[in-house]
C-alpha cells in the first residue's frame, strides 16, 4: 500500500478551531480509555534513563493525548517525571484541564510550536503521537534533524499503520463518535449540535482518519528519513512496530550517544 500525503481538515489553518478540538477531544478520550500506548510505555522509560531526562516536551498534542493513562506508567520508573504539552494549533482548554488533572506533572506552551523549529529553551525528551503522519518527508526528516541539533532525545509514536484492515477499521469511526461523544467530559452543548444535529464532526475524524492511514510512514521509510539526518551517526535508533493487545503502534525512537 503505497504512502499517499493527501489533505487533512485539521492542517488546515481556516478549519474552525472548535471542530478541530472536538475531533482531537474524541482522540484523547479513546487513546486513554484503552491505554492505547502502554505497550510502548517501557521503551519510552527506558530512553529517559539511559539521557537522565525526566522532562518530556510533547509535540502535536491535540487534545492532551494519551498522557492521562501513559503518565502513570512512566511514573513507576521515574517518579519525578514532568511533561509539557505543545502544539502548533494549541487547544489551551484542553491543556489546563490536564494541568488540573496533574498540576505537579502537567504543564503547556501558550504559544505555537513548530516540531521542525522548536525554541531552543524547550528541552527533553521530545515526543509525538499520532502526529508524525501530518508531514512530509521533507518536514520529517526537518523534525528529526532539529532534534540532533539540538542534542535532544525524541520519541515518534504513531497510532495505526498503512495496512488494508486499518483503513477499513477507520471507516467504522464515525460509529464509534456517536456512541462514545455523551461521555467525553467538559460536556458541551455545541459537541452534540455537531455530532448529532449537523453531523460534522463524524464526517470531519472519518476523512481524517482515513487519510492518517495513508499518510503513515512504514517502518522502512523511517528507517530512511533517519539515514537523511547529518549526524544521525551520533544517535542509536529504533525503529520498528509494537503489538500489545491488539492495538500496533509503530515507533521511532533516537537517544544521543553517550
Amino acid at each position: 500500500m503505497s504512502r499517499i500525503h493527501a489533505f487533512e481538515f485539521e492542517d488546515f489553518k481556516w478549519f474552525p478551531k472548535t471542530i478541530r478540538n472536538y475531533g482531537t477531544d474524541f482522540l484523547q478520550f479513546v487513546t486513554n480509555k484503552f491505554d492505547f500506548y502502554k505497550g510502548v510505555a517501557p521503551m519510552i522509560s527506558e530512553a529517559m534513563k539511559k539521557t537522565g531526562h525526566n522532562q518530556i516536551l510533547d509535540m502535536g498534542s491535540g487534545g492532551g493525548g494519551a498522557w492521562k493513562s501513559l503518565s502513570p506508567h512512566l511514573m513507576k520508573e521515574n517518579p519525578e517525571l514532568k511533561v509539557r504539552l505543545s502544539d502548533f494549533y494549541p487547544n489551551i482548554a484542553a491543556f489546563e484541564k490536564m494541568r488540573d488533572y496533574n498540576p505537579e506533572v502537567f504543564d503547556y506552551s501558550y504559544d505555537p510550536i513548530d516540531a521542525t523549529k522548536v525554541p531552543g529553551d524547550q528541552k527533553g525528551f521530545r515526543t509525538q503521537f499520532l502526529s508524525f503522519h501530518h508531514f512530509k518527508p521533507e518536514d520529517g526528516i526537518k523534525i528529526l534533524q532539529n532534534a540532533v541539533d539540538a542534542n535532544q532525545p525524541i520519541g515518534i509514536f504513531e497510532g495505526q499503520v498503512r495496512d488494508v484492515p486499518h483503513f477499513f477499521k477507520n471507516l467504522f469511526s464515525p460509529i464509534s463518535i456517536l456512541l462514545l461523544t455523551p461521555f467525553i467530559r467538559p460536556f458541551s452543548l455545541g459537541r452534540i449540535f455537531f455530532t448529532y444535529l449537523l453531523p460534522i464532526v463524524p464526517l470531519f475524524v472519518l476523512w481524517d482518519g482515513v487519510i492518517s492511514v495513508l499518510r503513515t510512514y512504514s517502518v522502512k521509510e523511517m528507517e530512511a528519513l533517519v539515514t537523511l539526518v547529518k549526524g544521525h551517526e551520533k544517535y542509536d535508533w529504533q525503529i520498528g512496530k509494537n503489538k500489545t493487545k491488539g492495538i500496533t503502534v509503530p515507533y521511532l525512537i533516537g537517544v544521543p550517544k553517550k
